[in-house]
């Protein structure tokens, strides 16, 4: 199993041996068991370790990644059995053993518990979950175990009746026996209760031996064997003589009722021996996915994420947090200010400098206990996008370390510990020094940390150094492999910012922080002169370009909340141009289903006034009126057309006048259009030359027009 291969794994060296704790990988651990239940997974949690095989720590963190998914989800996954097993587990395995009831019952729980992980894994979930998969990558259910327990005890874990013919007969006779005595009991009482024998308890059990309880004044009257007497002396208890034969095959029975279920229960144990293995993968699976499940709950709590793992020296961390001072943070409403930091081949040496109480311990602190974290399968509170390598050593050298015992100094300590640094690590160590070079003079202390850093690089190690000394804020900037970092200061508020800005030294404001915390200015000048000019302008350079770049951050902040703002704008108006064009849309289309309606319209009236010239036509006698009517229905429409280009050509040539209609007038057919000459009236009627052909028409559909005169060309 996953947890027994673990301890063939290659873990990470850590240097000294107090680096657990002064990254507090322990809290972590601690936060880890509270969250397990069993006892195999508090076990893990416990021995907790930092491993260097890249498919271990992937296999570990895809099933931790692969829970989280679940629970972030609220999907069930069925691992509810919690007890603790090994001790029977260990004795099923033993020749001539035997088992209760109540450990068959565990043990029955254990195999269901086992059975619905099984079934939870369908082929399409194995696919889902294949990481978490592997945990029964050496194991299978059999179903034989519990069909074996059904066969012999109940729900209650008490052996069944049929378990066997021999406790089948020996249980009816038992209770035949036993309803013998209980109305041989009852005549007997009731027959001392009328003598007035009885105490007020009637009956009781001694010795498992049914008694009946009478006053001790009496008991000389009861025949029987006496059992005892009440601690009062007022009651004696004694088994009445009538049931004593009862009693004794009652008692016989019930002891061969015990033989047979222990002759059962070991035949049951020693059957069920061969399955002991199964049943203990059993338990360590159920173990195995309660540690994951805490791993995922842990990782849930700090709003951890799974990184890309890499198989070299490389760290990228984006957004990353240090995990206990976020779930602080959490619970007392607070934010905490992330960590952006980038190690590799190209940059390994990060120098931090800054005020103090500024974040810089609190950052190597991020990366160390994340890395850590990370190594030992669990989630780590970074952004998903984010790159961790592997390291097989992590050496780290925090606060004061004087040792009294070997009469050290704090500088003879802390130079002892860089021996160590620089003797043993390679391209796969991740260091943290805080405050290099510190203890000793500022000028030899300062030249023994370059020194130190030098070799350090030269020997491809990764790490991160917190320092106030310039020489190494200059070392940085023209050394290959070492870079600076900054912790951001708010010089005005006199408060941290906590942020780290790569790329730049920063400043201790050393004189500023004196200023604003109102020591006297003669003094501060003082300290100013006696300090080397060159060494005062560098600080005060950096002071003022720590101060500049947090400016442009705010107007880069300021930059991208406009363009933001912008770009809601934008989209808003896009927003009002799609629905305008969508009104357009929907306006044309009501259009085009009127006309559509008006068309179905038109075709159902032509439709009815179809049918009713065929009946016409029918019953018709003068068929040529009907035919005249069929012509007029289907060639209105196209008469209207030809006569509307008609209107128009005339209109253009001629125009209406208000004068009478007399012989000769040039007159206009109102309804055709057509122009012609009048060539006698005669009546209310009159006949007009149209082209060769006159025509008799009426007055009233004529109109006197005047010819126009022809426009130029």
């Amino acid at each position: 199993m996953a947890y027994l291969c673990a301890a063939f794994e290659i873990m990470m060296r850590l240097y000294p041996d107090t680096a657990l704790y002064q990254l507090e990988f322990d809290k972590v651990k601690a936060l880890l068991e509270a969250h397990c239940k069993t006892v195999y997974a508090q076990d893990r949690a416990q021995n907790l370790r930092i491993h260097t095989h890249k498919d271990y720590i992937q296999k570990e963190l895809r099933q931790t990644h692969e829970f989280a998914m679940l629970l972030r989800q609220a999907q069930y996954f069925p691992n509810d059995f919690t007890y603790h097993l090994q001790k029977e587990l260990k004795l099923l395995g033993i020749p001539g053993a035997l088992l209760v009831g109540e450990q068959w019952m565990l043990i029955r729980k254990l195999t269901v518990n086992a059975e619905n992980i099984f079934r939870w894994f369908d082929p399409e979930k194995r696919a889902a979950f294949s990481a978490m998969a592997q945990v029964l990558a050496d194991a299978y259910y059999e179903k034989n175990i519990k069909d074996s327990i059904d066969a012999v005890l109940d729900e209650q874990g008490i052996v069944k009746d049929n378990a066997s013919d021999d406790l089948q007969k020996i249980r009816l006779s038992l209770y035949k026996r036993r309803n013998e005595l209980r109305r041989m009991f009852e005549k007997v009482i009731q027959k001392l209760a009328k003598a007035g024998y009885t105490a007020d308890i009637d009956e009781s059990f001694s010795n498992g031996r049914r008694v009946v309880a009478v006053f001790s004044e009496h008991k000389r009257q009861v025949k029987g064997i006496l059992h005892g007497e009440s601690d009062s002396r007022k009651t004696a208890f004694i088994e009445p003589e009538d049931t004593i034969e009862l009693n004794n095959e009652v008692f016989a029975l019930e002891h061969e009722e015990a033989k047979e279920v222990q002759r059962i229960l070991r035949a049951l144990t020693a059957t069920m021996s061969m399955y002991a293995p199964l049943l203990n993968a059993y338990l360590q699976i159920t173990g195995e996915f309660d540690f994951i499940k805490a791993k995922a709950k842990l990782g849930i709590d700090m709003n951890a994420n799974l990184p890309e793992l890499l198989d070299k020296a490389h760290i990228e961390l984006i957004n990353a947090y240090h995990p206990l001072l976020y779930l602080y943070n959490k619970s007392a409403g607070k934010n905490t200010i992330p960590v952006n930091i980038k190690l590799d081949a190209q940059q390994r040496i990060l120098i931090i400098s800054g005020p103090n109480a500024g974040g810089k311990t609190v950052t190597m602190k991020t990366i160390g206990l994340n890395q850590m974290m990370m190594q030992s399968g669990l989630l780590v509170p970074v952004s998903p996008d984010s790159q961790m390598g592997i390291f097989k050593q992590l050496f780290i050298h925090i606060g004061d370390t004087q040792n009294l015992e070997f009469e050290l100094s704090t500088y003879s300590s802390h130079l002892m510990h860089m021996k160590h640094f620089i003797e043993v690590a390679n391209g796969k160590t991740l260091f943290f020094i805080d405050e290099l070079g510190s203890g000793s003079d500022p000028n030899l202390g300062g030249a023994f940390a370059e020194v130190i850093l030098e070799e350090l690089s030269r020997k491809h190690a990764l790490g991160v150094v917190t320092t106030h000394y310039l020489n190494l804020k200059v070392m940085a900037n023209h050394t290959q492999g070492i870079i600076n970092g900054a912790m951001q200061f708010d010089e005005v508020h006199l408060l941290p910012m906590y942020k780290l800005i790569i790329g730049k030294p920063g400043s201790s404001y050393t004189f500023a922080i004196a200023e604003r915390i109102g020591l006297p200015k003669s003094l501060i000048n003082r300290a100013r002169k006696l300090v080397d000019e060159d060494h005062f302008k560098l600080d005060k350079l950096l002071n003022r370009t720590e101060q500049d770049l947090q400016h442009l951050d705010k107007e880069k902040l300021q930059l991208h909340k406009m363009l933001r703002e912008n770009e809601k704008l934008k989209k808003e108006m896009e927003q009002v141009l799609d629905k305008e064009k969508h009104r357009q849309q929907v306006e044309l289309l009501k259009q085009q289903n009127q006309i559509t309606e008006d068309r179905i319209v038109y075709l159902k009236d032509m439709e009815r006034k179809l049918k009713q010239i065929v009946l016409d036509y029918k019953k018709a006698e003068n068929k040529n009126e009907v035919v005249k009517n069929l012509q007029q229905l289907l060639f209105k429409g196209k008469e209207q057309v030809v006569v509307n280009k008609l209107a128009k050509k005339v209109d253009k040539q001629y125009k209406e006048t208000t004068g009478a209609i007399v012989v000769g007038s040039l007159v206009k057919l109102k309804k055709n259009y057509q122009v012609g000459t009048v060539l006698e009236i005669r009546g209310k009627r009159a006949i007009v030359q149209i082209g060769q052909l006159p025509i008799n028409v009426d007055l009233a559909d004529l109109s006197v027009v005047e010819k126009l005169p022809d426009l130029p060309k």
